[in-house]
């Protein structure tokens, strides 16, 4: 079995939709971006659950449709696994849906905190405090479905390696 996807999982800021096509890139693989910004810049920030579920279920069926055209790893920006930690963020619970989604990636790499908080307009964690609850819930959420995954950190380059050995040594680990 090959390695058919990874996603890039954490808190705001933390580097993943700059990350996401460069390793697409790097292994001549097909990205799929984040949905969720693009709500956001066309309806605003102001979510409802309801809202994450429409956004949570449209990054699905984008990743889906990538992983149907056979080309490998498919990286995703993000998945419903984020959309269901954005829930608890905001609203201490999350829908049902996000309990019964099974189709996760085979390998998560969670990016730690330990890049600079930058503002964008759709962004809303912003605070110490805040951004180190949402990479606690990013990181349980990931040990609570039992998933493979690594820690990336590290800055620039740095950051970029560590995610490529990351995927370099899961695909080792695959037979």
């Amino acid at each position: 079995m090959t390695l058919r996807s990874v996603c890039l999982h954490g808190p705001e800021s933390t580097g993943k939709s700059t990350m996401a096509p460069r390793l697409a890139q790097h292994f001549d693989s097909v990205c799929v971006a984040e949905f969720g910004r693009t709500y956001c810049e066309t309806y605003g920030t102001d979510l409802t659950m309801s809202d994450l579920v429409v956004i949570a279920q449209t990054q699905d069926a984008k990743a889906r449709k990538a992983m149907e055209g056979g080309t490998r790893p498919v990286i995703l920006d993000t998945d419903p696994l984020m959309s269901a930690v954005w829930a608890d963020m905001m609203f201490g619970r999350r829908d049902p849906w996000f309990g019964q989604w099974q189709g996760t990636a085979d390998l998560y790499l969670l990016f730690d905190i330990d890049l600079p908080w930058q503002e964008d307009g759709t962004r809303m964690f912003g605070a110490a405090r805040d951004r180190q609850r949402f990479f606690d819930l990013s990181r349980r959420e990931l040990e609570r479905r039992g998933v493979p995954w690594v820690l990336i950190g590290g800055e620039g380059t740095r950051r970029y390696l560590n995610a490529l050995a990351a995927i370099r040594g899961a695909m080792q680990d695959r037979p």
